[in-house]
């Protein structure tokens, strides 16, 4: 039974074996493989916690939503009843419901001239994955950096209150 001693410390006998290149590579992509298990494991556990939060935010902005129709419904209701003090109450209702029916158009069209810059698609993502694609087709041609000449001398650096020439 002989031992060595590695570049790192770790002391190896020959009757544990030494573990071949091929062995240590299959380890590190099992490792890698489980590591990645995890962390999906763990991002899925994120994600489902913060839709339940986000599902709770929606049902009481929903709710928020529903009162203040309600308060607009009775507001409509009791402008129709103050303006029909003056005019006949048919009348009332009438010039209220026309108010709601232009604010309701100019709604529309700011929603429809808004909708159409509207694209789904995430542009920058796109972008991004094919860089990615791009640099993993052809790893190296994208690592080249071409080199500037380097001067002989650098200058010194300019400061404001330091003369640059001695006279």
């Amino acid at each position: 039974m002989s031992t060595s001693v590695h570049g790192t410390g770790i002391q190896r006998t020959a009757a544990s074996g030494d573990t071949s290149i091929g062995r240590l590579v299959s380890e590190a992509t099992a490792d890698l493989q489980k590591l990645m298990r995890q962390e999906v494991a763990l991002a899925k556990a994120e994600v489902r916690q913060e839709a339940t939060k986000a599902g709770k935010a929606a049902g009481l902005f929903g709710g928020a939503g529903f009162a203040g129709y309600m308060v607009l419904v009775l507001l409509s209701f009791a402008a129709a009843l103050g303006i029909g003090h003056v005019l006949d109450i048919a009348w009332a209702f009438l010039i209220v419901g026309g108010i709601w029916a232009v604010a309701g158009a100019i709604m529309y069209a700011m929603g429809r001239h808004r909708m159409r810059t509207f694209s789904p698609t995430p542009h920058r993502t796109v972008e991004t994955l094919r860089e990615d694609a791009h640099l993993m087709r052809h790893p190296t041609a994208a690592r080249a950096i071409p080199a500037e000449p380097i001067p002989a001398e650098l200058p010194a650096p300019a400061h404001p209150r330091w003369p640059t020439s001695v006279g």
